[in-house]
């Protein structure tokens, strides 16, 4: 895209090296200190308006290593899916592109906890696998180190998800999971607008062409 490309060739100098490792190590550290020794600093690392307006600014950046992969059935096994899967993005478009694609979303997130008060990393995570499944649809992974799965019925699967979770979520939550998905949406975005759009167009081609077939086939 012309604008990222214009912001690379200023700005390329500044891309974060192994952002997402450290991202991912982030959360697997936190994740077994609140397993293991104070479940508390969950709480004090999130991102909350009412705490950053009071002086506690950390929490803009420390609410990224909140452990998304807790609960979960395979949650370490998960988290290191989400390592494999930025590793390969950042290979593909390079420290700049990933620091950028990564701090839409956190922006995003930030722009939505003070709209509503909270917010949460599940959205900019789950950006980097939607992106994945865009970018390589017919990739196939094995689920669970089993079952052979292309990358685009896993993305539909996880696009379900993100819809039952954000149906069942509070607002905050809601408008974080939207707007952390700001880096797909600036990357991504137009490929996928015209890629519905065509999809639709070819449906009705193929519907008026099936009617017409149809009324001629009465006479």
């Amino acid at each position: 895209m012309h604008w990222i490309d214009t912001l690379e060739r200023r700005f390329g100098r500044y891309g974060i090296p192994y952002l997402v490792n450290a991202l991912i190590v982030g959360q697997l550290a936190v994740g077994l200190f609140i397993l293991i020794i104070n479940w508390r600093l969950g709480t004090a690392i999130s991102l909350d308006r009412d705490a950053v307006l009071h002086g506690q600014v950390w929490r803009l950046v420390t609410f990224l290593f909140q452990p998304i992969w807790l609960g979960s059935l395979l949650g370490i096994l998960n988290l290191f899916f989400y390592f494999w899967i930025g590793n390969s993005l950042t290979r593909y478009w390079g420290d700049f592109r990933i620091t950028l694609y990564l701090l839409l979303g956190t922006v995003g997130t930030w722009i939505g906890a003070f709209l509503t008060g909270a917010g949460g990393p599940s959205g900019v995570y789950l950006s980097m696998l939607f992106a994945y499944c865009w970018m390589w649809p017919n990739q196939e992974v094995l689920l669970w180190g089993i079952i052979p799965l292309k990358m685009k019925y896993l993305g539909w699967f996880e696009l379900a998800l993100w819809l039952l979770q954000f149906i069942t979520s509070n607002f905050a939550n809601r408008v974080s999971l939207v707007l952390g998905m700001a880096g797909f949406v600036a990357f991504l975005g137009p490929e996928v607008f015209s890629w519905c759009k065509e999809t639709v167009f070819s449906w009705k081609r193929r519907r008026d062409w099936n009617n017409r077939n149809n009324r001629n086939n009465r006479w």
